[in-house]
């Protein structure tokens, strides 16, 4: 397995890990619900089905958001060679490796270690559309790009 499959391969773990916990949390949350029914009634009883009714609202915007994170990712193709960086690009620079995809976080296998960013990101925005040679500047350091895989 090469890095960008590495890579690749993390960022489907990182989303399928984000939505099993998401979706763990709802059906907690339901099974709460269920078991406040039997509860006695009162204000008690309304403010607790009223705390978990918002946290079940917060949990379904997250799972919204994890599912088009999973849907960013499907439309990364590893296999595609481009000079210019691009989705689904592994750009090396003079400061970091980043795998333009979702933001995932650091992938790290025996030799090496790849940020696995999105194109929303600062450094993602900046590094989009560049060549080899080109180079930009990130937090006041110079950073120029050396490889696109």
């Amino acid at each position: 397995m090469n890095q960008k499959e590495g890579a690749y391969n993390f960022c489907g773990f990182f989303v399928e890990e984000r939505l099993a916990r998401i979706q763990n949390g709802i059906a907690s949350i339901k099974e709460s619900l269920t078991s406040e029914t039997k509860s006695s009634a009162g204000d008690k009883h309304e403010t607790g089905r009223a705390m978990l009714q918002l946290e079940r609202e917060k949990l379904g915007t997250h799972l919204a958001d994890a599912e088009a994170t999973k849907q960013v990712l499907s439309k990364v193709n590893i296999d595609a060679k481009s000079d210019k960086v691009r989705l689904g690009s592994l750009v090396k620079t003079s400061r970091a490796t980043y795998f333009i995809s979702i933001s995932a976080g650091e992938f790290v296998d025996a030799e090496n270690s790849i940020f696995c960013i999105s194109i929303g990101t600062p450094i993602g925005r900046l590094l989009l559309g560049r060549s080899v040679g080109d180079e930009v500047v990130f937090n006041g350091a110079h950073i120029e790009v050396l490889e696109i895989g």
